[in-house]
């Protein structure tokens, strides 16, 4: 699959994948601290990378063929910030 990012798309992809990161270890410090330490966490992250990421790539790849060039950055970069609003939130109720 070609992707062709733009910087910003790039950007906006890190920081995703860094508040899926930041996400990952606030719940493994904090299943560390209560001494419950499972596969499941690694599990939910796996799954959430192929639910969100995955298409947000695809998103990436079609962006070369939109006439208008600017629809489907738009709803590349609005899934982009749900996901970094869904994971401040998670973090925030891990709390």
């Amino acid at each position: 699959m070609l992707v062709s990012l733009t910087h910003w798309m790039e950007v906006a992809l890190w920081v995703v994948l860094g508040a899926m990161a930041a996400d990952f270890l606030v719940g493994l410090f904090k299943s560390l601290k209560g001494g419950n330490l499972t596969v499941e966490p690694v599990l939910g992250y796996l799954r959430d990378i192929v639910r969100y990421i995955v298409p947000l790539l695809v998103l990436a790849a079609i962006a070369v063929f939109d006439q208008t060039g600017w629809i489907v950055k738009v709803g590349y970069y609005i899934g982009a910030l749900a996901l970094l609003v869904k994971y401040l939130q998670d973090i925030r109720a891990k709390f």
